[in-house]
């Protein structure tokens, strides 16, 4: 079966930022609030007893304490963690399903490492290479079927599609919709091989524009002038998707690459 290669697919370590301001735990409530309001840019901080995380500190979590309260004994300690070589794709999910802006990144060691946010998710969204996803597709292709494609940017309408992907996660729906809402979305990777259009790449998405309404999409279209078989063709068959209704939606498991600082401190 041709798949997309995830290898090209950037990771938190690309885009996450390395400098990360922090506070110590048995600082005040007092000089946090302080620090929190003469900033411009933060909000909260992540909780070090040197680099290792030890919980997270907003402005929510300060206002019913007192000043002389230690940082600890108001902290949020079930924080959830990222490791730098998650994709950030699996990121965002965490990201949109847990409400967070920001996602502390820890090394194996479960030092601090660097800080993912909503913002770098969204550029590093806007900055996928697309075409060049579609070109290796291209030449994968063509070497597996001794033949030429063309490639074409066009309007396709979901209701001809067929998928050959059998499932997509819930979670990562929700991503692909705020995509959609703010026009984020990168286009679909479709074929078409003799008239029936096949979904490449692009699964969640589509799914995301229709529950929104979306009746058709922009793709990059690789273009068969004589049906040839292929693997994805055969995969679409032997799991009966016919339609985008077809595929069946299920919750994302929990990622590996994501902790919560209560297990990285029992694991230790």
């Amino acid at each position: 079966m041709e798949v997309l290669s995830d290898r090209s697919k950037p990771k938190v370590k690309e885009y996450m930022t390395r400098d990360v301001a922090t506070v110590a735990p048995d600082e005040t409530v007092g000089d946090v609030a302080t620090r929190i309001a003469e900033s411009e840019e933060h909000s909260g901080f992540p909780v070090c007893e040197r680099r290792r995380v030890e919980g997270f500190i907003s402005a929510r979590d300060l206002l019913l304490a007192d000043d002389d309260d230690p940082i600890f004994k108001v902290m949020a300690t079930d924080l959830l963690v990222a490791h730098p070589d998650m994709k950030v794709t699996d990121a965002a999910r965490v990201i949109l399903r847990s409400g967070i802006q920001k996602l502390p990144v820890v090394d194996d060691a479960g030092n601090l490492v660097g800080i993912i946010s909503n913002a770098d998710v969204i550029r590093s969204q806007i900055e996928r290479a697309t075409p060049e996803k579609v070109g290796k597709l291209v030449r994968t292709l063509e070497e597996i079927h001794d033949t030429h494609l063309e490639q074409e940017r066009r309007t396709v309408a979901l209701a001809e599609l067929t998928p050959t992907q059998g499932r997509v996660y819930a979670d990562e729906l929700e991503g692909r919709r705020y995509e959609l809402e703010h026009g984020l979305a990168e286009p679909l990777v479709v074929i078409d091989n003799g008239g029936t259009l096949l979904l490449a790449d692009g699964h969640h998405r589509v799914l995301a524009a229709d529950r929104l309404g979306i009746d058709e999409m922009d793709a990059y279209v690789i273009v068969v002038d004589q049906t040839i078989e292929l693997g994805m063709a055969k995969t679409a068959e032997k799991e009966n998707l016919e339609r985008i209704d077809d595929i069946e939606v299920v919750d994302y498991a929990h990622h590996p690459l994501v902790q919560t600082t209560e297990r990285l401190q029992s694991d230790n």
